[in-house]
């Protein structure tokens, strides 16, 4: 099992790189001024971040419950992703209409947009995690401690 801080290592890299991808090109594809998409977008963030963490833990407990392993195969790694974005995107969608002054299914329509960006994010993300940080490694450091 991976760390609290390589969690919260993980969770930070993934949210301050979508950050730095989606306030601009939201902003510019759905024309609305950089600071209202930024702020929705940090809010969102925000959520995101933390229910990474949550989402990351649990799923991995019940992945190593039912499969013995954490390693992650293709079809594992892809509904991973969906999983996150469909949670995360039932958690921000009166967020989303709110703050944007748009309708709810103007709001769903924004979020998929935002979710099917996050999906590819997600599963491109965490892949290169993986690799760079691979769990073998995190747990033969908390072995030594």
């Amino acid at each position: 099992m991976r760390t609290t801080s390589d969690r919260i290592r993980q969770a930070v890299g993934f949210e301050v790189g979508g950050l730095a991808i989606t306030a601009p090109l939201f902003a510019w594809l759905f024309d609305h001024p950089l600071g209202d998409v930024s702020a929705v977008v940090i809010i969102g963030a925000t959520t995101a971040t933390l229910w990474n963490y949550v989402y990351n833990l649990v799923f991995d407990q019940l992945l190593h419950r039912a499969t013995g392993r954490l390693r992650k195969t293709l079809p594992i790694r892809v509904l991973h992703a969906i999983l996150f974005e469909t949670t995360l995107l039932l958690l921000l969608l009166p967020l989303f209409a709110w703050w944007l002054g748009i309708t709810l299914l103007e709001a769903f329509l924004t979020d998929i947009a935002f979710a099917a960006f996050y999906v590819v994010y997600t599963f491109g993300f965490t892949w290169v995690y993986d690799i760079l940080f691979p769990v073998d490694r995190t747990a033969a450091a908390i072995g030594r401690q």
